[in-house]
């Protein structure tokens, strides 16, 4: 491991200023995901800006009625939630999903959306890796590919996003909030993650050097009944092959709100805006279910060995959709 500095920050715009004095740094939260990076030399920083005691460790009612989650809330902390368990059950069911409870104990929500894919050859320096490093090429797209992205991806990289907690928030409209040198900002979750294209080193829309502080969750009745689910390899602590984070909003039989949004098959949680639109008026039956799954599944383009996820994220988008409208009839 290389050689690095340790600073703790004392205030958020100290934290900024220190990352602007050393383009090398990078902010330390919980570290689960950075500091086994740094072991493999994957990321080789000058100076870590230790974040975790800035006052970002709460979850706060907004006055029209969302949740505002601060960056260092750790993700046990944001799962036992009253208002998140309340509001948005989804996302603390995608929380607990998401680790060990050792891991979760940790681990931050700014430092959840920055987590790097788990993609084998982008954390093997011997190998070459485009997101690693730029024009090297893409080791997966003709080696081990059959757990990366059916969809969004490009011939420059095939990796996944491996959150949980992302899918959920990106199904509910959530808003980052950062701050840079240039002052605060915020970004759609929508916004958040860069597409692939031929720059995927280039993960997010955060300008350089810039500090999430929190992330908001919009008023969103629907996500009252919602849930998260979750397929793995194996039952034990894992990353996804394929989730769903839906909500269903059902009156009369018909479909008058739905929220959808699928992980591990994209760079980035993926929202299922096709879907969406497919469901919205439709009857809240399998078949309605099945086509609107149909339609975002339709610009998948698999690899020869990770085809078996489109059909495992149509049928799982039908049950759990099928699961929140049989709650709502009873």
């Amino acid at each position: 491991m290389k050689e690095f500095g340790y600073r703790r920050a004392d205030d958020v715009s100290g934290a900024v200023a220190l990352l602007a004095a050393e383009p090398e740094a990078r902010y330390l939260g919980g570290g689960t995901n950075l500091v086994d990076l740094m072991k493999t030399g994957v990321e080789r920083p000058a100076l870590l800006v230790d974040v975790r005691e800035l006052p970002l460790d709460r979850v706060e009612t907004t006055p029209d009625g969302g949740l505002r989650i601060g960056a260092t809330v750790t993700n046990s902390d944001l799962a036992a939630h009253p208002e998140v368990r309340r509001r948005y059950p989804a996302l603390t069911q995608a929380v607990l999903a998401g680790a060990s409870g050792q891991l979760r104990n940790m681990a931050t929500v700014g430092g959840n959306l920055l987590q790097r894919t788990r993609c084998g050859y982008f954390t093997d320096v011997t190998r070459p890796c485009n997101k690693r490093e730029p024009g090297s090429g893409c080791s997966a797209i003709e080696g081990e590919h059959h757990n990366h992205a059916v969809l969004g991806a490009s011939d420059h990289c095939v990796a996944v996003h491996p959150s949980d907690m992302g899918v959920a928030l990106t199904a509910f409209d959530a808003v980052v909030t950062y701050e840079s040198a240039d002052g605060p900002g915020e970004l759609p979750l929508s916004d958040f993650y860069l597409p692939v294209g031929d720059t995927p080193h280039r993960e997010t829309a955060l300008p350089p050097g810039a500090l999430i502080t929190g992330v908001t969750l919009p008023p969103a009745p629907v996500a009252a009944r919602s849930r998260y689910r979750k397929v793995r390899e194996r039952a034990s602590y894992a990353f996804a092959i394929g989730s769903v984070a839906a909500a269903l909003d059902v009156r009369d039989g018909v479909v008058h709100e739905a929220r959808l949004a699928f992980g591990a098959v994209a760079s980035r949680p993926w929202r299922a805006r096709a879907a969406e639109r497919a469901l919205t008026g439709a009857p809240a039956d399998a078949a309605a279910f099945a086509a609107a799954a149909d339609a975002e599944l339709a610009a998948a383009r698999p690899l020869p060995h990770n085809g078996y996820k489109v059909p495992l994220m149509r049928n799982l988008a039908v049950a759990v959709l099928t699961e929140l409208a049989e709650e709502t009839a009873r």
